[in-house]
């Protein structure tokens, strides 16, 4: 039999790596930009798609990176007070969703160690001594704004340890980081069970109460509740009322605009996420901006 098709060339690369590396044999970058370049060549080429070019592209951002680009600042910070009984901390637990908490005296900058939330599963329900914090508590990772994020990954994955708090030049705390926040700047925002599935952009809830998304654009606002905020400067209605406070405001934050009153409801690190909306008709009308 005549088989005109088979070759002795080579076989085609089959997935993304072997894409790359075969085209790394005839172009080798020299350097940091000209690896951008290249991949980005990559992706218009077909050889990587946009995802993929992505997290190669944050990869190498976080390279340069260090822990005060990507921490949650001091104000956003989730604390348990060593203070505080089973009760309140449960409730913080269920209202957060977190997962890890720093534990603090009288302010953020007494963090005496970490509580996990799984760890208050230990605790049993009948016959139980009097509850004390400080059985559950960890220690805690200390570490400066000015840490690399991927020196910062690698000790992560090598201590098992999730969480650190950071500290400024003066000794003070700044914020934290999980790594989470590190591999987000990776692979973009991590979802989980307890954000969101709501695809509507508002919702109601009660009288004159709705849940709004963070990314609602300003023009469906507007026109939902009949407002008037300006869109020139920003496209969103969470951008519009981070760019209104001049800081990301903190979860739980309320702020007061003509005769809507707006709740943070869910905040990430870099921006908001879900508010809670009340009007309220003793108010003034909301007017433009």
């Amino acid at each position: 039999m005549n088989d005109e098709t088979s070759s002795s060339t080579e076989p085609e690369p089959r997935t993304w790596l072997e894409k790359i590396g075969q085209a790394f044999t005839s172009r080798e970058p020299r350097n940091r930009q000209e690896l951008l370049t290249f991949l980005t060549d990559a992706e218009q080429r077909g050889i990587l798609d946009t995802e993929t070019h992505r997290m190669l592209q944050g990869a190498l951002d976080v390279s340069e990176m260090q822990v005060r680009d990507a921490m949650i600042p001091r104000g956003q910070m989730v604390c348990i007070k060593h203070s505080d009984t089973l009760d309140a901390i449960l409730e913080q637990v269920v209202d957060s969703g977190h997962s890890r908490f720093p534990v603090i005296k009288d302010d953020k900058d007494e963090v005496v160690g970490t509580l996990l939330a799984k760890d208050l599963l230990r605790r049993k329900t009948n016959g139980e001594s009097p509850f004390e914090l400080k059985s559950f508590m960890r220690d805690t990772v200390f570490i400066p704004e000015s840490k690399r994020l991927n020196i910062l990954l690698k000790e992560f994955r090598a201590n098992r340890n999730h969480m650190a708090v950071v500290l400024d030049e003066y000794g003070g705390v700044s914020g934290l980081i999980t790594i989470e926040d590190v591999l987000e700047e990776i692979v973009g925002e991590i979802g989980d069970e307890h954000d969101s599935e709501e695809t509507a952009d508002i919702l109601p809830f009660g009288d004159n109460k709705y849940t709004v998304m963070a990314l609602t654009p300003i023009d469906n606002f507007n026109s939902f509740f009949k407002t008037s905020f300006s869109d020139e400067e920003f496209d969103t209605i969470g951008g519009y009322l981070t760019g209104h406070m001049g800081r990301l405001p903190e979860h739980g934050e309320r702020i007061v605009l003509g005769s809507l009153e707006f709740e943070v409801l869910r905040a990430g690190s870099r921006r908001l996420l879900v508010l809670g909306v009340t009007i309220n008709l003793d108010n003034e009308p909301t007017e433009p901006t």
